[in-house]
């Protein structure tokens, strides 16, 4: 799953994969924008964690992994 999580004042989003359903990575995205001074934290394939502020958090975008074709292989 590739989460993409848009932060207010930065020029660039930060992107990660996981390895979760996309089920799982938005209640934990929910979870912490229901609790009071949350903080986002999720780990990616590779066991590294990014904590984010959810006040900080402009938006969070969940889509399924692509594969990137390499060489020239047709679509």
């Amino acid at each position: 799953m590739e989460v993409k999580i848009g932060v207010q004042f930065a020029p660039r989003e930060l992107v990660l994969e996981s390895g979760q359903s996309q089920a799982e990575v938005e209640a934990t995205v929910t979870e912490a924008f229901n609790s009071d001074g949350g903080v986002l934290s999720l780990t990616d394939e590779k066991g590294r964690r990014v904590l984010v502020p959810v006040s900080k958090i402009a938006y969070v975008e969940i889509a399924e992994a692509q594969q990137r074709p390499v060489g020239f292989t047709p679509r």
